[in-house]
This record gives structure tokens, C-alpha cells and sequence, in this order.
């Protein structure tokens, strides 16, 4: 049967959510084979077979933590022609493109990334993509080459299946350009105890109308009622009042989650355009004019300060 490389995204052997939505995926085209690279690769294996992969390569070496992307390419190009796979699928994370990138130009095939859906097709691989803010679904296939796919998260449910999961070491040998770019020194990243944003199942976003960096502790209490991340929007971040890194929009993350909650936030298009995708849809806005309300599955009219409080009281009560 034919086999499909999927990209583990893991930390120290944690394997992270949207690596485990890529092996369902993977189950559509063929066989799924695993390529864990870095430190903890080998204790990935087991919650690999658990969902669906048949063989997991790993490789260890210290180049992938000391230097930038290029040895992570260099490891999964020895994967490809290990494998000689239909499909190589990668999760949409910022690194993980740029791996996919140069990956394709590598072996000399086309690039897909950002899609939602993939599914075997009479001519290939097909990859469904929300396009245009979301305003348009789209269905495309490579016309060169093993179609090299990221997919982003929250597409697809982590969907058990055991399988071998016989694990194998990966034989890479680097090129001169994976040690072009040193990692010289590493600053962690402060934890709040909130999944991280895209790929939170629930997420709690702030915009204009929460007037204020004090006032986002609404915000983060009905988020932490929910165990949802908290996002915000363009204008709230530019005002300071929340980082960047939180931004749901066009230039900041997008994310699609099962449920959405826009808090004060109007729903311009570049907003719109990172949360479009969302299952389901809920908006509190004091304006009825407001943008948002054209996109969402439930709208309330009113001021953010009363309505939020009540809602994260009623969740809070109910769960106890």
C-alpha cells in the first residue's frame, strides 16, 4: 500500500496535537510513516502507533536543535527517498512551511500549504483550501511531483487507530548549508497555563470595545472558564493593551476552532480573515450594526462588561 511522510511536530517527545490530526488525514491516502526529528524523537513511537503510523524514522542529532530549518530539510529529504512517498504532509506552523518550501524545491514538487481537507482523487492527491478570507473553498492537486501539503490545525479530529509503529533510525547526512544559521541562545517562552492558540478547540477573543489592557482580565476569565485561549484583535494589539502574539487576523495567527467567542470586536475583513473558519460562531458587540453579526452563528447585542461576567458566572456555575 502506499505510504504517506507526516512531519512530527513534538517537544522533547510530546507530540503535539496537529501531528496526531495529520495522521488521520494521512489514513485517506495510504499508510502513514512518521519522521520524528531531535531530542525525545524515539519517545514519540507509542502515541504514534496509537493514531495510525506504521513506521516512525527517527534521528536525534544535536544539528536539529543547534541550527535553523535547514537540517530538519536535509532529514526529511533522506525520509522522501527512503520512502518514495504519495504525499508528504506537514502542520501549518510557520517552521514547518518553510520546511515544506524548501523541501519541494528540493525534489522538485509542488506545494500546497494552509489546507483544510485532503482526500485521494482519480488524478491524486486533493487538497482543499479556504481561500480569500475565508469567502471561498477552493480544491487543487499538484501538477508536479509528490504533493508536498501543510494543513492547519483544527482540520481534521485525532482519530485513534492502532498500527506497528515500528521504529526506525533515519540515516541523514547534512549539507554544507545546515549549519549556516546557529542558535545562540534560547529565551522560554512564559506559560499561562492556556492551550495554545491555534489550537485551542475554544477561543476567547478581545477587540476594541474591551477599552483597555486592565479590562482584557474579562476576557482571560471567560477564556479560563471554557479552557479556551485567549486571542484579540488587531486594534487592541496595536493599542498595547494585549501581545502579539494573540493576534487572530489576517497579519497575526488564524485559527479554527469548534467554538469562537468575538468580545467587542467589529469584524473587520482583516480580522475576519483568521477566524472565519471557526465551527461555530458567537459574538458580543453593543453595536447591532457591527460587521460580526453577518458572520455568526449567534449574536448578542450588549455591552461586553455585562454580558461576559454573566456568561463566565453561568459557566462556572454549571460546572460545579
Amino acid at each position: 500500500m502506499a505510504e504517506v511522510l507526516v512531519y512530527v511536530d513534538h517537544v522533547d517527545g510530546a507530540v503535539r496535537k496537529p501531528t496526531l490530526e495529520l495522521l488521520t488525514l494521512a489514513r485517506r491516502l495510504g499508510e502513514p510513516v512518521a519522521v520524528a526529528l531531535g531530542a525525545g524523537a524515539g519517545g514519540t513511537a507509542g502515541v504514534l502507533a496509537e493514531h495510525g503510523a506504521v513506521r516512525v524514522l527517527t534521528a536525534e542529532a544535536s544539528e536539529f536543535a543547534d541550527y535553523l530549518v535547514v537540517p530538519k530539510v536535509d532529514a526529511l529529504q533522506a525520509a522522501f527517498e527512503a520512502v518514495s512517498p504519495v504525499a508528504v504532509l506537514l502542520p501549518s506552523s510557520a517552521e514547518a512551511k518553510e520546511v515544506a518550501a524548501r523541501l519541494a524545491v528540493r525534489v522538485g514538487s509542488g506545494i500546497i500549504t494552509d489546507a483544510v481537507d485532503v482526500e485521494a482523487g482519480d488524478e491524486g492527491v486533493v487538497a482543499t483550501q479556504s481561500v480569500f478570507a475565508a469567502s471561498y473553498t477552493t480544491k487543487s492537486r499538484v501538477s508536479r511531483g509528490v504533493p508536498v501539503i501543510t494543513v492547519k490545525p483544527n482540520s481534521a479530529p485525532v482519530e485513534p487507530a492502532a498500527a506497528a509503529g515500528a521504529v526506525e533510525a533515519l540515516a541523514v547526512v547534512f549539507s554544507e548549508l545546515a549549519t549556516g544559521t546557529k542558535v545562540v541562545s534560547r529565551t522560554p517562552r512564559e506559560s499561562t497555563g492556556r492551550p495554545e492558540l491555534t489550537e485551542a478547540a475554544i477561543v476567547v477573543s478581545g477587540g476594541r470595545g474591551v477599552n483597555g489592557a486592565e479590562n482584557f482580565a474579562v476576557i482571560e476569565a471567560l477564556a479560563d472558564s471554557l479552557g479556551a485561549a485567549v486571542g484579540a484583535s488587531r486594534a487592541a494589539v496595536d493599542a498595547g493593551w494585549y501581545p502579539h502574539t494573540n493576534q487572530v487576523g489576517q497579519t497575526g495567527k488564524s485559527v479554527s476552532p469548534q467554538l469562537y467567542i468575538a468580545s467587542g470586536i467589529s469584524g473587520a475583513i482583516q480580522h475576519r480573515a483568521g477566524m472565519q473558519t471557526s465551527k461555530t460562531i458567537v459574538a458580543i458587540n453593543k453595536d447591532a450594526e457591527a460587521p460580526i453579526f453577518d458572520l455568526v452563528d449567534y449574536g448578542v447585542v450588549g455591552d461586553l462588561f455585562n454580558v461576559v461576567p454573566q456568561l463566565t458566572g453561568e459557566i462556572t456555575a454549571r460546572k460545579g
